[in-house]
């Protein structure tokens, strides 16, 4: 699998713990959208897009089957929001 785009939308919050909103496209044919970059106490993390369900909890719409590729996904979303976070500054 081959991450061949990802693109960053900044959240103009204050006082909000998530920063950006991440799309990626994978291998030229397929997008997943609504990637959340959230700030936690070692860094930022992401957040894969989710919908709230009947009883209250939140579901992931799509997600990695494995932690290699979770792995991948985070690394090229958070090197794409720092070097994207520079350019803001």
């Amino acid at each position: 699998m081959k991450i061949s785009d990802v693109r960053i939308r900044f959240v103009k919050k204050d006082e909000s713990k998530l920063k950006a909103v991440a799309s990626i496209t994978i291998d030229d044919c397929f997008a997943v959208h609504d990637i959340k970059v959230i700030e936690g106490a070692d860094g930022p993390f992401i957040a894969m897009p989710s919908r709230k369900t009947s009883d209250g909890e939140y579901r992931d719409i799509a997600h990695p089957l494995n932690s290699e590729t979770r792995e991948q996904i985070k690394q090229a979303i958070i090197t794409t929001y720092k070097e994207e976070l520079e350019k803001e500054e």
